[in-house]
């Protein structure tokens, strides 16, 4: 599907619920309603999966001439290797480690079949499209960077957030960018771009709230809490670019973050200041000497479950890649109430943060944000990050079936060792995949029951239509990619005692940046009382990306989980006759 065919509604019916509580209450009003080609309506029980498309023209750079990072000062410049067409454009991140290409976000409604059809897309506002001016909305994601644009219903399931920049579309290094009121003078990209969270409702209109979190990286996830009177995101993502010591708001722009919504344009929205954390951990909870002040806290996958905020790491050599979950039960001696050691279980009386963390300014150099609030949920592993034995883990999305079955996406170890036909490391993994954890009520502790992996093909290359084959000089191996293990995942759980999981595939290659390979989007039932792998459970692919597609988040549309009455009465809010 081309950027021109977005927002088509692809033979969708306008005799349907929506369409006509749409027309009642555009009458009541005593409005107009658009035509059928204006109009966006998410149904609800349909997936919603998040993409990008590469479509930066080859002269926005001139190999041999275009020094990177742009605005680079001397001693800071490298130049670049390879002009602007994809694939080969990203083999200049071997030698600017901050490269990075904007690219627009597209939204897919998709049926819950084994084809996948794509019902609509919506493409998210952006310069690319035509009469999208400088001052508008608008919001891209950085193309190759794999861990952006995670999908999360909000908690009143009305509408599904994400996150991406405030910039240009085919502007290079913005995911490495200052953030304008958090300038790292060390980072070697010197750009300033404001972090966007969005939300898109059930009528396909999209709310946008910059921030001045993730200087230096990258938002990658977000989710509404507007729940309860609630109403805040609660974001994850990685902060800092540069040297160490990291400035101050670095250090409070890393990891959870809490944003409030803005009903402003974004033209319009104030600077909205210095980053706001709303979690926080060290790994001198669990007895470590402390690292990196900022980076235990890389965390990329997200959660709300039965009210706790749950977050994963799974990359970098800071911290520990685990499970972490946020205590907002108290403190005891400086730690967090449920964790004395590092690890625990939530409260069972737990609420959400609704606030920020207080912390003292005075200790974000030597201790980062205090008080700590954050615990490795028990039974997780807890060794660093940097340590060989035991085996790694490498977490990113997560999804409750249960309150004790957790299954834990797996990004694998990205190892690109090949033997002539087979990516070899990727191959002998054990724990890469879809990992199923249970809970012993007894001990309070999780444990691993097994790794689905069949149907995945770990380390095996495939092919794409219209891709390079063969092998990539810059690297000496194949462009062709293979599966390394899951990223992003959401799931369903079903009347017969299954669980129905989609997931996002991560990949290893011989790709200048593996974040740029085509991927695929899988599913696969699991049963979920089984506590021994099953025999007969396989992954099958619903969706492999095109070349120049890379496939990013996967969720529920708007709406989903809503019984008739809820449904009925947020689109009637929606257009102004909110009932009691």
């Amino acid at each position: 599907m081309t950027l021109k065919e977005t927002r088509s509604l692809r033979g969708r019916s306008l005799s349907n619920t929506r369409f006509a509580l749409a027309l009642l209450a555009s009458t009541a009003l005593g409005g107009t309603l658009a035509f059928a080609d204006e109009i966006t309506f998410f149904a609800p029980g349909h997936l919603l999966l998040s993409r990008s498309v590469y479509d930066a023209p080859a002269s926005i750079i001139t190999p041999g001439v275009t020094q990177l990072p742009p605005g680079c000062t001397p001693g800071n410049c490298v130049t670049a290797t390879a002009d602007g067409t994809y694939p080969t454009v990203f083999n200049n991140v071997m030698v600017d480690a901050s490269f990075g290409v904007t690219a627009p976000i597209l939204l897919d409604e998709m049926l819950i079949v084994p084809s996948g059809d794509v019902v609509q897309t919506i493409q998210v506002p952006n310069s690319s499209e035509k009469g999208v001016k400088t001052t508008a909305d608008q919001m891209v994601t950085s193309f190759s960077s794999k861990s952006e644009i995670g999908l999360n219903l909000s908690l009143d399931r009305n509408s599904v957030s994400f996150m991406g920049y405030l910039a240009p579309n085919s502007t290079i290094d913005v995911s490495n960018s200052n953030t304008p009121d958090v300038v790292d003078p060390t980072n070697p990209v010197p750009g300033t771009d404001f972090r966007v969270v969005a939300s898109v409702d059930h009528l396909g209109q999209f709310h946008f709230t910059k921030t001045n979190a993730y200087s230096g990286n990258n938002g990658r996830a977000a989710i509404l809490n507007n729940a309860g009177g609630a109403n805040v995101y609660y974001t994850t993502g990685n902060a800092g670019n540069g040297s160490n010591p990291q400035p101050n708001g670095v250090i409070v722009g890393a990891g959870a973050q809490i944003i409030t919504p803005s009903k402003l344009a974004l033209a319009q929205q104030p600077d909205p200041g210095q980053p706001t954390p709303v979690g926080s951990f060290s790994v001198t909870e669990l007895g470590d000497k402390a690292d990196k002040v900022g980076k235990d806290t890389n965390f990329r996958g997200l959660t709300v479950f039965n009210n706790v905020i749950y977050t994963t790491k799974g990359s970098g050599s800071n911290g520990v890649n685990t499970v972490y979950f946020i205590d907002t039960s108290g403190s005891a001696n400086g730690k967090p109430a449920a964790c004395p050691t590092g690890s625990g279980v939530p409260s069972p009386s737990a609420t959400l943060p609704t606030t920020p963390i207080a912390f003292n300014a005075a200790n974000l150099q030597t201790q980062g944000v205090t008080p700590l609030n954050m615990c490795v949920l028990s039974g997780f592993p807890t060794g660093l990050a940097k340590a060989t034995s035991p085996v790694p883990l490498f977490p990113f999305g997560v999804f409750f079936a249960n309150a004790t079955t957790l299954y834990v996406a797996d990004e694998g170890n990205g190892d690109t060792t090949f033997n002539g036909s087979t990516f070899t490391g990727a191959a002998a993994q054990t724990t890469a995949g879809l990992q199923k954890w249970v809970l012993n009520t007894t001990t309070h502790t999780w444990s691993l029951a097994y790794t689905l992996q069949a149907g995945l093909n770990l380390g095996v290359p495939y092919t794409v239509k219209n891709y390079p084959t063969g092998i990539n000089a810059a690297t000496g191996l194949p462009w062709a990619p293979a599966t390394d293990g899951l990223r992003n995942l959401t799931g369903q759980v079903n009347a017969n005692g299954t669980v129905s999981i989609w997931a996002i595939t991560s990949t290893v290659s011989g790709g200048g940046d593996q974040g740029a390979d085509p991927n695929r989007l899988v599913t696969i039932t699991d049963k979920i009382a089984a506590t021994t792998l099953p025999a007969n459970e396989s992954f099958s692919t619903v969706r492999t990306a095109k070349s120049g597609e890379v496939l990013r988040g996967i969720s529920f549309t708007p709406g989903t989980g809503l019984s008739p009455g809820q449904e009925i009465s947020s689109l009637l809010c929606d257009f102004g006759i909110c009932l009691p």
